[in-house]
């Protein structure tokens, strides 16, 4: 009861402590979810400091904002764009698409092989001979799909 008694007295400074206790456990534990929670515990802290609240009100005070807050972060973090300086990253062969080259080997039975840069790729498409220009029109896992140009 002493615990709770002397928290009651001296409301602003425990909000504001279990706050950086919850930025501090944000480091330790990344996920930015205990970081929109120290921010409210803080800014609770810091408004019970001017303005002397009941203890429910305070618990009201930094449940909504520690929800705000999350739920503003979600809703941004899921409507940006993933921008990658490799967007064709463990997806090797969409790169080729729109790609052009010629046929080494002949299509034949509707697979064959072509070289595209230091790799041989598996290739399908309609029977064609060796010599033929090709384009590539589409993947499917490590196999690409051919036409004739």
């Amino acid at each position: 009861m002493a615990l709770i008694a002397f928290l009651a007295a001296n409301a602003p400074w425990a909000w504001i402590i279990a706050g950086l206790i919850l930025l501090a456990l944000e480091l330790v534990l990344p996920g930015g979810f205990l970081l929109w929670l120290g921010i409210a515990g803080v800014v609770t802290g810091i408004v019970v400091f001017f303005e002397p609240i009941a203890w429910p009100f305070q618990w009201l005070i930094f449940a909504t904002m520690a929800l705000v807050a999350i739920v503003l972060w979600l809703r941004w973090t899921r409507s940006r764009a993933d921008q990658s300086d490799r967007p064709f990253l463990n997806q090797r062969a969409d790169r080729f698409l729109g790609q052009e080259g010629v046929l080494e080997e002949p299509i034949v039975g509707g697979f064959g092989r072509l070289a595209l840069g230091d790799t041989v790729w598996r290739i399908s498409g309609p029977d064609l001979p060796a010599g033929q220009r090709v384009r590539i029109t589409g993947s499917d896992g490590p196999l690409l799909k051919v036409d004739a140009i």
